[in-house]
């Protein structure tokens, strides 16, 4: 697996990057001293069950439309839901990249795979390996810090290397703003009412196997992580233009 390490603080904070099928981009290692973690309220049952994916999502290069200037995307996750709102603005290639992700379910059954408390909340691992072995080199390119990664907001993990960005990211739990300096571009938060939600996902694991997500999927998770919260559906909601005025 290439793995994407994060150097300096970047070391500290080191975010995965997606392995053979998908090495898994890689966001801010763990602190050295972790702060105390909170248990999730009530764990889930069950396993999701698994979803046929948009075939689209086998050909990242026909992926490219432009994104509104902002819009919204309802997560349904197995801990409650949350919407995240994206501006436009603030990253344009980054907010690109999520909607169209976000337009052909990429995320929809895929875990919140690594939940440090008091850090951060990382997902954007398929739930399917066909999927996941498309994206394994479709990077991004850097854009400039225009937002401070503050509690809520919504980043692409990232290495130490250039164009590092790809289908991972990262919901900060904390105001991280050391990240702003190392290249981390929020492009979108989550709101107050949300941040209950993503407060409760499950956190009693630590780091898990990305390498073994990429080339299992879900079922990897579920045999080995049966805790771990996870997104049920992604629903893209775009406010509509106004009406034009009569002549």
């Amino acid at each position: 697996m290439r793995k994407l390490a994060v150097l300096g603080l970047m070391g500290m904070f080191g975010f995965c990057a997606q392995s053979s099928a998908q090495t898994p981009a890689q966001a801010p290692a763990k602190p050295k001293a972790t702060p105390p973690s909170k248990a999730g309220t009530g764990a889930k049952t069950g396993t999701s069950a698994a979803r046929p994916y948009d075939r689209a999502l086998l050909r990242p290069s026909l992926l490219k439309e432009k994104a509104p200037e902002t819009f919204q995307v309802k997560f349904t996750t197995t801990r409650g839901d949350f919407v995240v709102i994206v501006s436009r603005a603030w990253a344009p290639i980054g907010a690109d990249r999520f909607y169209n992700l976000v337009k052909h379910h990429f995320y929809d059954n895929a875990s919140f795979f690594r939940v440090i408390p008091g850090f951060v909340v990382q997902f954007g691992l398929s739930a399917y390996p066909p999927v996941s072995a498309a994206w394994e080199k479709a990077n991004l390119q850097d854009e400039p810090v225009t937002q401070s990664n503050k509690r809520g907001f919504l980043t692409y993990a990232k290495t130490s290397q250039p164009n590092s960005r790809s289908t991972q990211v990262f919901i900060n739990l904390k105001d991280n703003d050391s990240l702003d300096r190392q290249g981390f571009a929020p492009f979108g938060y989550v709101d107050a009412e949300g941040m209950k939600v993503v407060d409760m996902l499950y956190d009693q694991y630590g780091d898990t196997d990305q390498e073994q997500i990429s080339k299992v999927g879900k079922p990897y998770l579920d045999s080995k992580f049966p805790k771990l919260d996870s997104i049920k559906t992604t629903t893209l909601v775009v406010a509509a233009p106004p009406a034009p005025k009569p002549k």
